[in-house]
């Protein structure tokens, strides 16, 4: 860097003429602002006074033979140093912070100070105390490091100040950073890290959101309706129109239903009494081949035959029990007159017309 001293110019010999004896020098560079020009007259080194106005008949500007632009403004100067670790493949850097002033432009000129930062390394490398504050340390431990390096540094400068001629210079702070392959290392997973956070984020939200909208459409399609005239991404008219026509179909479809229902239960009802009525057929044709009629017997087979419970059975046969004691009460009846036999006992008939009565 150029600083304090800016730029440099070796100056020519100014002649005189024989039409004016009053010179001027045309060849000093231009003044920044914050800068002086120092000149070289003879062995010594000469600032121009500061705040007056450049004049090119000066004598220190006629006879000087270079001049030197030197930079007057406080600056804040950061000079670096490698430190080790305990690894013989990474190292810590220190950046070491100093203000600098220039207090004395001649001096600077005549030291030809350039650029601070040759002196204040030169300092900062003076240190040899410095390196074993990080000698025992893993580069993943910079945050200590940084501390020792932090309270070393202050007790240094505190007991060898920096000093560069011509200047006033003081030691502010210094900063320790691990090597640039581990800095690129750790910027790589930070980014990743942050890359799955906002992959996690974005899922969870896709879930909520996906979990939400499973609640509402559970809720029904009044509440999908609903939730999208609030986003007014469905028109309230709309809405209504097909609430309407969803209703009148779900009735169609209830009246179908239940007209298909009572029209297969009547049909099971036809079914079954057509079975009852050929059961019964059945049973009368096989009762009429016998000799002798078992009444009780007859009827529970038709209750088993017709999937008849047992309490339902045993009425039955308490009916039918009934029915033969009052066909015993027929006084005018007679088997001659039937063609057949009645025992009065057993409850049994010869004639199946005797049922019948």
């Amino acid at each position: 860097m150029n600083y304090p001293v800016i730029a440099e110019h070796i100056l020519a010999t100014v002649q005189g003429t024989w039409w004016s004896r009053r010179r001027r020098r045309e060849d000093v560079p231009p003044l920044p602002a914050g800068a002086v020009h120092v000149f070289r007259v003879g062995g010594n080194y000469r600032t121009f006074p500061e705040g007056m106005v450049f004049d090119p008949s000066h004598p220190d500007v006629l006879d000087a033979s270079s001049v030197s632009l030197v930079d007057t403004r406080a600056r804040l100067v950061d000079v670096e140093r490698p430190l080790p670790s305990m690894s013989e493949a990474d190292n810590f850097t220190v950046r070491a912070s100093f203000t600098c002033q220039v207090t004395d432009p001649a001096v600077v000129a005549r030291q030809g100070i350039i650029d601070v930062t040759v002196p204040l390394r030169a300092y900062l490398m003076g240190d040899s105390d410095l390196p074993r504050v990080s000698a025992g340390h893993r580069v993943e431990e910079i945050n200590a490091v940084r501390t020792e390096a932090g309270h070393r540094m202050t007790a240094y400068s505190a007991i060898v100040p920096p000093r560069v001629a011509g200047m006033s210079v003081e030691f502010v702070s210094a900063e320790v950073h691990a090597s640039e392959a581990l800095r690129d290392w750790e910027q790589k997973l930070r980014d990743e890290r942050r890359s799955w956070e906002l992959q996690r984020g974005q899922r969870d939200f896709e879930t909520q959101d996906a979990l939400r909208i499973a609640e509402l459409l559970s809720q029904g399609s009044d509440h999908v309706d609903a939730f999208g005239i609030a986003r007014k991404e469905i028109d309230v008219t709309e809405a209504a129109a097909r609430i309407h026509r969803i209703t009148e179909e779900e009735s169609a479809r209830r009246h179908k239903a239940e007209t298909t229902d009572r029209a297969h239960a009547q049909s099971m009802e036809t079914a079954e009494a057509q079975i009852r009525r050929e059961m019964l057929l059945t049973l009368l044709r096989q009762a009429a081949g016998s000799e002798y009629v078992d009444y009780h017997q007859m009827l529970d087979q038709v209750l088993r035959e017709m999937g008849g419970r047992t309490a339902h059975g045993i009425g039955a046969a308490t009916d039918t029990a009934r029915m033969v004691e009052s066909g015993r009460a027929h006084p005018g009846r007679t088997a001659a007159g039937r063609g057949g036999s009645r025992d009065p006992e057993g409850g049994f008939v010869k004639d199946e017309d005797d049922l019948v009565d």
